[in-house]
């Protein structure tokens, strides 16, 4: 008998492993992953608000084009504002001065007001959250001053302190405490019996159950008065400097009014809603730090 012929399989050429693995080892890289992940994230957040901030340009562009339109396009606002955008810190004579400079003056007014709103607020609130006979004496009085507009607070706070200065600071406290009161009192209202009783338990005194227990468990409604309030002191610091005068975006804004510019009251819009954002931004980054993500974004 004759053997069967041996049948040699084809050699084709290996390719080497030293090419496959880098791919395989960067196909299973949690870093490129991480990366590929966050690039996905970021552009289904900033693509769809950029998307709609361009057509809005176009659109205002389009109707705001004609020589009779009495808002300007952004293109004219764009030129004719262009000196203030490229120098915000510009310093003049008297009220003469950058944006940067009317930002930063109504800044400072809107953080002392507001801070003393937030102390005296939560110091408040805890109080009527905590106490009956506290909440029916001072309850109805809060509902009632809260719905007096903050500049119905101007004349009043100008007769005071006779200067601009503190007035405009106390119209942001009087307008930024009563969401602070309101939310703090209804946060410390819902705190669970169950935290009640290990206070009694551990016989914590009245200021330890503040800090250990009040506080934390009250934290997210805190801090959602506390972003009320940030974003009304910004509103109402624009509106009363442009009755004070000096150095303050609402100034700035009035000004332009009284001198027909209108594109630079359209650039001190811009500038104002993108400072009230970054406070709220700021407030709620701070919240959900503290409360461990139990406050809301």
């Amino acid at each position: 008998m004759t053997a069967n012929p041996v049948r040699l399989k084809s050699m084709e050429p290996v390719k080497p492993q030293a090419d496959i693995v880098p791919l395989a080892v960067a196909r299973r890289n949690p870093a490129g992953r991480a990366l590929r992940k966050w690039l996905a994230s970021a552009m289904s957040h900033v693509l769809p608000p950029l998307v709609t901030l361009l057509f809005l340009l176009i659109f205002w562009e389009i109707v705001c084009s004609s020589p009779t339109a009495s808002v300007p396009p952004p293109s004219r606002v764009v030129s004719e504002t262009w000196e203030l955008i490229v120098h915000p810190f510009y310093v003049g004579q008297g009220v003469d001065q950058g944006l940067f400079w009317h930002i930063f003056a109504s800044l400072k007014r809107v953080a002392l007001g507001y801070c003393l709103a937030a102390f005296a607020g939560i110091a408040l609130g805890a109080l009527v959250g905590q106490s009956e006979w506290a909440m029916r004496g001072l309850d109805p009085i809060f509902q009632i001053l809260r719905t007096v507009p903050p500049l119905a607070w101007l004349p009043l706070s100008l007769a005071a302190f006779k200067d601009g200065n503190p007035s405009a600071i106390f119209v942001i406290f009087i307008t930024a405490i009563w969401p602070i009161i309101i939310n703090t009192a209804v946060g410390i209202r819902n705190i669970p019996q169950d935290y009640q009783n290990v206070a009694k338990v551990l016989r914590l005194n009245q200021l330890e159950y503040f800090g250990k227990i009040m506080i934390p468990a009250a934290a997210p409604y805190i801090f959602t008065g506390l972003r009320i309030g940030i974003g009304l002191s910004w509103l109402a610091i624009v509106a009363a400097e442009m009755l004070i005068g000096g150095v303050g975006i609402g100034f700035f804004i009035w000004d332009a009014w009284n001198s027909s510019r209108i594109s630079d009251i359209i650039l001190a819009l811009i500038y104002v809603g993108i400072v009230g954002y970054l406070l709220d931004r700021l407030i709620a980054f701070i919240a959900k730090a503290v409360t461990r993500n139990t406050a809301s974004a």
